[in-house]
Order: C-alpha cells, then sequence, then structure tokens
C-alpha cells in the first residue's frame, strides 16, 4: 500500500468513497467541485492501483488544522489504513508549524488511539464560526471533537511565560 498526496486522477474514487459514507449519514458529502478545489489537502492510501483510503488536512488558522472526509473502502477496513493516512496528515501539519489537529467524528476510540482528546466545540472558535455555522447540523451537532496537539502546542501559561 502506499500513502501518497492525491492527483486530480483520484478524485472520482475520492468522491465515490466519500460519498459511501455520507449516504449512512457518518460523514458530509463531498462534491467532485469541492475535492478538484482542495486537491491539494487530500492524501490517498492506494493498494494495487486503487484508492481505498481518503483524508484532508483543511488548515484552518495559523493553529488550527482540521482532518476532513476521512474514509477507506469497507473491504480494507481494520488493516491500518486510516491510522496511516492520519499519521501522515499529522506529519504535515506537523511541518506546517500548526499547534493543534481537529477531527469532528462519530469514531471516537479510533482517535483515541492516535492520541486524540476530546474537547468542547466551544473551545475551537475558528471552526465553529468558519465552518460549523453553515452546517446543516449546526443547532443539532452529534459529532465529538477530537483534537491532538502537535510538538508546537504550547498550553496557555507557558505561551505567556515565552
Amino acid at each position: 500500500m502506499d500513502i501518497r498526496k492525491a492527483t486530480s486522477a483520484d478524485v472520482e474514487d475520492m468522491q465515490r468513497l466519500i460519498q459511501h459514507f455520507a449516504d449512512m449519514g457518518l460523514m458530509l458529502p463531498r462534491t467532485i467541485k469541492s475535492l478538484c478545489e482542495h486537491l491539494q489537502c487530500f492524501t490517498v492510501a492506494v493498494e494495487d492501483g486503487r484508492v481505498i483510503g481518503v483524508g484532508g488536512l483543511h488548515v484552518l488558522w495559523t493553529d488550527l488544522a482540521e482532518i476532513r472526509s476521512l474514509a477507506v473502502s469497507p473491504e480494507a477496513h481494520g488493516k491500518g489504513v486510516g491510522s496511516q493516512i492520519v499519521k501522515a496528515l499529522l506529519k504535515e501539519a506537523e511541518d506546517l508549524g500548526i499547534a493543534q489537529v481537529l477531527s469532528l467524528t462519530y469514531q471516537t476510540r479510533f482517535f483515541e488511539k492516535l492520541n486524540f482528546h476530546v474537547v468542547r466545540k466551544e473551545t475551537l472558535p475558528h471552526k465553529v464560526w468558519k465552518d460549523c455555522i453553515y452546517c446543516n447540523k449546526f443547532y443539532h451537532c452529534d459529532e465529538v471533537a477530537m483534537v491532538y496537539y502537535t510538538r508546537h502546542f504550547q498550553p496557555l501559561k507557558q505561551a505567556q511565560e515565552a
């Protein structure tokens, strides 16, 4: 299996994979247009020339990015594909100097194993007021906010002393 940045040749497979889970209400759908406009944000897992996993890293602010549209084909579940994609996205966030990486998810156990921590959505104003406000789930969102703290993270007290 190869973990790499997505290319335009991957877009239709990415959209089909994301739509599979969107149809079950497990994630938001993405259009081909949206995937093309944000192609540079996406990483894919490819096996035997076929996209079996996808995930995107969307930078929200100087200290916050979000993992979006993480999906793994059902036949590849349990093989570490999602973990490898997330680890690649976390490395990308580290390389960009991002302090926190957010995921809004129903899969809390998966993200806990990758050292994400549950946080209150209210602690993420750049996400809430940039994206969530436009979501049809805004007033009844049932996703759990989880954050990974990179080596660039400085707790408030330490940041004030620096």
